[in-house]
């Protein structure tokens, strides 16, 4: 019994505390991650834009010196010529001087050739020169719309208060020209139902282009198209009034902002024609204002009576 008297002694051991070791190591590891996070995130970024995107993004940091003129050196080719093998070749006066000095020696073949040689040799010039002017033509055009409609997507997406109607802003490069539509949307309408005054936002986008169409030396074309299946209250005002009355509201509004009214060319409703889907002509996309900016006509060959 004496054994359990026996008092307990309990030892506590105190161990020293280790240093800090500091925390500037975590704060790199975390710049780092974060960098190396948005890398791949401008990486992806880039693999998904389409061309189109990526040259707006460049022309909105780093606009083209060019203008929209086509003829003097301050023109969209620079003073420059489209050779016949398709490459960009500077004109220069010693060019001037060897054609006119080349003149008379092909006047003088053609005259000494007997009967009809010298007209047909003649005709076959204008033609060659005609072709050669229509190719230059449109080489300019494409090259001026295809600079008009990234202006035109940066006008836009430079206007928060139009972003719920992005998706029914088109534009476009097609065999005729340059087209920008105004669609309606399932929900989303840019006219009214049955009126030829667009919403306020609507109106902001056309006024936002208009600007920009009046930089372009070609003519437009102003086309109003409605869907089918609507009905209107008076009989004497349908679907073709009513594509043609917002035809030329949408003149009118482009014209207040800076397009000169001789620039448009035609100002056409077709009602429920050429609808947007010809498969589905109820859907409401097939309800739009189109806007052409057409391809300039080639000039009059030389010696060629209009």
């Amino acid at each position: 019994m004496a054994l359990n008297n026996q008092p307990i002694i309990i030892k506590k051991v105190k161990k020293g505390g280790h240093a800090h070791h500091g925390g500037a190591w975590k704060i790199a590891y975390a710049d780092f991650v974060t960098a190396m996070m948005a890398f791949f995130l401008l990486l992806w970024l880039i693999s998904m834009t389409t061309p189109e995107q990526k040259e707006g993004l460049s022309d909105y940091f780093a606009p083209p010196n060019t203008t929209l003129t086509t003829s003097g050196s301050g023109g969209m080719m620079a003073g420059a010529a489209m050779g016949t093998a398709g490459a960009k070749m500077a004109g220069s006066t010693v060019d001037a001087k060897q054609d006119v000095s080349a003149a008379p020696e092909s006047t003088e073949l053609s005259s000494t050739t007997p009967g009809t040689g010298s007209i047909e040799g003649k005709a076959g010039q204008n033609d060659a020169a005609a072709g050669k002017s229509s190719n230059e033509r449109k080489s300019q055009d494409d090259q001026a719309f295809h600079s008009a409609a990234a202006s035109i997507r940066q006008a836009w997406q430079a206007m928060p208060s139009i972003a719920e109607i992005a998706d029914n802003l088109i534009v476009e490069e097609t065999k005729d020209g340059l087209n920008i539509q105004l669609i309606d949307q399932e929900g989303r309408a840019m006219f009214p139902e049955g009126s030829k005054y667009p919403f306020e936002v609507t109106r902001m986008a056309i006024a936002a282009i208009a600007p920009i169409l009046q930089k372009l030396p070609n003519q437009i074309a102003i086309s109003g198209h409605t869907a089918a299946g609507a009905t209107y209250s008076n009989p004497r005002y349908g679907s073709w009034e009513l594509s043609s009355d917002r035809a030329n509201v949408v003149r009118t509004l482009l014209g207040e902002f800076g397009l000169n009214e001789g620039k448009v060319s035609s100002v056409v409703g077709h009602a429920t024609n050429e609808p947007f889907f010809p498969n589905d002509p109820y859907m409401a996309a097939n309800e739009r204002i189109k806007i052409t900016v057409l391809y300039e006509a080639p000039p009059v060959p030389p010696g060629m009576a209009p």
